[in-house]
């Protein structure tokens, strides 16, 4: 184990420059359906404990997540590979924008090691987004993979990538490590991505989901959105009409939370029938599995959800 180190705070400046001469935009009073209590379990404190003592990032404190006490509390966690610092500066986003340092070749084995003292049965492994490697880090993700399959050959995998813009073969690298699931974020419609993703490219996105499953058609693959940021719903249905012909398997959908007065604006908070009729809109177009409701995130619940995942894939086929 190499690694361990205490975590200082950030201030909004030092973990947003390119935000700070920006407006502030208002955040408005969340609605009842949304709020959740602050995290206080022994569990929490335990998990937290952890992460510092193996020098791990999670995306679940970087990206301010509302359900970090309940995840935490039941010892589930989404791992961030390649350091805290971003090198994009999406406008939703809370994860620090920089230039990030030397990747920590000690890190594959340090999550590896903290699963199993964590007793994961499912991991999720995110990133940040990492322009300034000749692969984006795909590398690194194939490397955490195996790490994890070395020592907990019963845990089952999700990676949660970026988009690998213009890294020529970085997405073989990583489904040729052959994780459970790969998830990759639409985040937004594509009328917004010059706004909310200015470093991203909505086809971009749709082709990796898309290639993935060209070169391996027995892989699950997931993808997320936000509502909130001034979309239509016209606009949803038309980015799941677009993941169904990249054959994507699993759609979360949830609410865009701002995370300070520099970020992009909430445009409103859609309530919890609007999301129950997003679920139904979505699995009338063929995707296996929907998850869609205000507190919705990438991988909230991840591990309950991929064992649905398979039991439906497995009654289609039978079907």
């Amino acid at each position: 184990m190499d690694g361990s180190i205490d975590k200082v705070p950030l201030s909004r400046a030092e973990r947003h420059p390119e935000k700070a001469h920006r407006p502030d935009n208002p955040i408005p009073r969340k609605p009842v359906w949304i709020r959740v209590r602050a995290p206080n379990s022994p569990e929490y404190a335990e998990t937290r404990r952890l992460m510092r003592q193996y020098g791990l990032a999670t995306v679940c404190e970087e990206a301010a997540c509302p359900n970090i006490g309940e995840c935490w509390k039941q010892k589930h966690a989404t791992f961030m590979i390649m350091g805290d610092t971003c090198t994009r500066a999406c406008a939703f986003c809370n994860v620090a924008t920089g230039k990030p340092g030397a990747l920590n070749p000690h890190e594959p084995a340090n999550i590896a090691e903290a699963v199993g003292k964590l007793g994961l049965g499912h991991v999720v492994v995110t990133s940040v987004d990492r322009d300034d490697l000749p692969d984006g880090g795909a590398a690194h993700f194939a490397a955490v993979i195996s790490a994890l399959r070395q020592s907990a050959p019963d845990t089952t995998i999700e990676v949660l990538t970026p988009d690998f813009l213009r890294k020529d073969g970085a997405v073989e690298i990583v489904v040729a490590a052959r994780p459970d699931v790969f998830n990759h974020n639409l985040e937004t419609v594509p009328r917004l991505y010059p706004t909310i993703r200015p470093g991203a490219r909505y086809f971009t996105s749709l082709r990796l989901l898309s290639r993935v499953k060209e070169i391996d058609p027995a892989s699950f693959t997931k993808s997320g959105l936000m509502v909130g940021l001034g979309e239509t719903r016209e606009e949803i249905l038309q980015v799941m009409d677009d993941l169904r012909a990249a054959d994507v398997d699993f759609l979360t959908i949830g609410q865009y939370l701002q995370p300070t007065p520099k970020h992009a604006p909430l445009d409103r908070f859609w309530t919890p029938a609007e999301f129950d009729e997003l679920a139904v809109l979505a699995r009338a177009k063929g995707f296996l599995m929907v998850s869609a409701s205000p507190l919705t995130r990438s991988s909230y619940h991840a591990g309950d959800d991929f064992a649905r995942l398979r039991a439906a894939r497995t009654a289609n086929l039978e079907a």
